[in-house]
């Protein structure tokens, strides 16, 4: 497990043993997946465990914001 970014209470993991597609994984008052690259290209929630709605939202717009860097990350750990 990588941490690839900590932001606003939340911490965005990526797995190394994991598989596509491209995803995160965010931990905070629970825990979120979200795909990076979602069918019309956008990030889009997988699922999400126990984190409050608003914690869902700053947790996706966070990987709106950083989806390139989130993306060469999955690159680097995964190939």
């Amino acid at each position: 497990m990588v941490t690839i970014f900590r932001a606003d209470g939340l911490r965005f993991v990526i797995f190394v043993d994991d598989h596509e597609p491209a995803h995160v994984h965010v931990f905070g008052d629970g825990e979120a997946k979200i795909n990076l690259l979602g069918l019309s290209g956008e990030p889009e929630l997988i699922w999400a465990d126990g984190m409050k709605r608003g914690d869902i939202r700053k947790a996706m717009r966070i990987v709106e914001e950083q989806q390139g860097a989130f993306l060469e990350s999955w690159r680097n750990i995964h190939g």
